[in-house]
């Protein structure tokens, strides 16, 4: 396993977070960023959302201003994790993901007549365009790494240039 350990994350003024991590209407049980709605950045310190630039004709968020949320005297609820660009205009890293989740949706397929049926159609999902730390631009094949949010990296032969 590689350690990247002090890692060294860019801090700038664009930063980038899951979609899942932002709804463009608040509920109870969502911890993720909305409007007017205060996170806090992983390692980082709170924000709160501002503003929310939307595609034309859509409800499909394309830009969220948010500023520096001092007056948090709490810690909020959600916490997000987010890559910066490396510096002002350059566009992160970029890694192509594999998600893998389970290969069945029964507990157990052979149980059924039809086990292919049972093929959970979700479970290779593949992100092109992931960004990523700048570290992760050093890889070499074989490299593992376990990220804080949902994944665990390797890399291979085909995913380098």
């Amino acid at each position: 396993m590689v350690v990247l350990h002090p890692l060294k994350v860019p801090f700038t003024n664009v930063i980038y977070i899951e979609r899942s991590n932002f709804r463009t209407k608040d509920s109870k049980d969502y911890y993720g960023l909305a409007p007017g709605k205060s996170v806090l950045l992983r390692y980082a310190f709170p924000i709160k959302c501002t503003n929310v630039i939307y595609e034309k004709d859509t409800e499909n968020a394309i830009e969220i201003h948010v500023e520096y949320d001092p007056e948090r005297k709490t810690k909020p609820k959600g916490v997000l994790h987010w890559i910066s660009q490396p510096s002002p205009g350059v566009e992160p890293f970029k890694v192509e993901v594999r998600l893998f989740e389970k290969l069945f949706l029964s507990q157990n397929p052979a149980e059924l007549e039809d086990w292919l049926s049972d093929l959970n159609p979700h479970s290779k999902e593949v992100t092109l365009d992931a960004y990523a730390v700048p570290a992760l631009a050093n890889a070499v094949v074989g490299d593992k790494f376990l990220c804080r949010c949902t994944i665990f990296l390797v890399t291979e032969l085909i995913s380098l240039p």
